[in-house]
């Protein structure tokens, strides 16, 4: 659960982003509808901004549970190898089972994609609701303009500065999210950008204990480790009704941005 007693964007930790997406792997496909149209989205978006795009050896970051490994499998079929990579080691299996046969031409590359070793170079680097949880964007990005070839596509979602902003309000906790102008200039250092656009989704929940449940149900309350008291969740609750309440309930704001782009020569 969140750690109320902190009023300032805390640094992501690595190792409890692993832990609380871990414990979600059973949870997740079922609690993550946003992520599920965002990696719909990001799609498109490609398709639009690089409608020539054949790729053939993509890195995917972030795979998860394979949600949008199962749609690049499905929108490349020349793909001759797919590298997907993970904090969570667990993840391997979780994709391995949804694409069934089509798991021979994956290589799977646990651990931190800022710190990985890559193998090789490739056509599409692409991650979808993961980015927004690194250290260092600006010196990730130079490690994709490496390992890209030439003519290759970057292609990712993150969230930004609206992302949870209720949770942030209630409780003074969150990530330092960027906006969508401060995306395209770190993206810009090295990238051509060929498409970048942002959105806001706002789900709606009976109470806010279901909003803390589907956080956790995602792996999404993974910036605090300190366990709540009783009095901590009846104020969480109080205060979250008082400020978010509507006709369907109380609502919890997800705020996904895309970029498109290509390495500059």
């Amino acid at each position: 659960m969140y750690d109320v007693t902190r009023s300032i964007p805390m640094i992501p930790d690595k190792q409890l982003i692993r832990l609380r997406f871990e414990q979600a792997a059973a949870t997740y496909e079922q609690q993550a509808t946003v992520q599920q149209r965002v990696a719909e989205r990001l799609l498109t978006l490609l398709a639009d901004a690089a409608p020539g795009l054949q790729p053939q050896h993509i890195l995917e970051i972030g795979c998860c549970t394979g949600l949008l490994t199962e749609k690049v499998l499905t929108r490349y079929p020349g793909i001759v190898h797919l590298t997907i990579s993970d904090l969570v080691a667990a993840f391997e299996q979780c994709v391995c089972r949804k694409i069934g046969a089509l798991a021979d031409n994956i290589t799977f590359l646990a651990g931190d994609i800022e710190t990985v070793r890559l193998p090789s170079r490739y056509d599409l680097i692409i991650s979808s609701s993961t980015l927004h949880w690194v250290y260092d964007l600006p010196e990730l990005c130079r490690k994709f303009h490496h390992h890209l070839q030439p003519g290759g596509v970057l292609a990712f979602s993150l969230y930004g500065k609206d992302n949870l902003r209720e949770i942030r309000s209630v409780t003074g906790v969150g990530l330092a999210y960027r906006d969508l102008e401060q995306l395209q200039t770190v993206v810009g250092e090295k990238f051509e950008i060929l498409a970048a656009e942002e959105a806001r989704e706002t789900l709606w929940y009976p109470e806010p204990i279901a909003v803390l449940q589907h956080l956790r149900a995602t792996g999404v309350n993974s910036i605090g480790q300190q366990a709540w008291t009783r009095r901590q969740v009846n104020a969480f609750i109080a205060d979250y009704k008082s400020q978010f309440s509507g006709d369907q309930g109380v609502r919890l704001t997800y705020h996904p941005m895309f970029i498109v782009a290509r390495p500059r020569s």
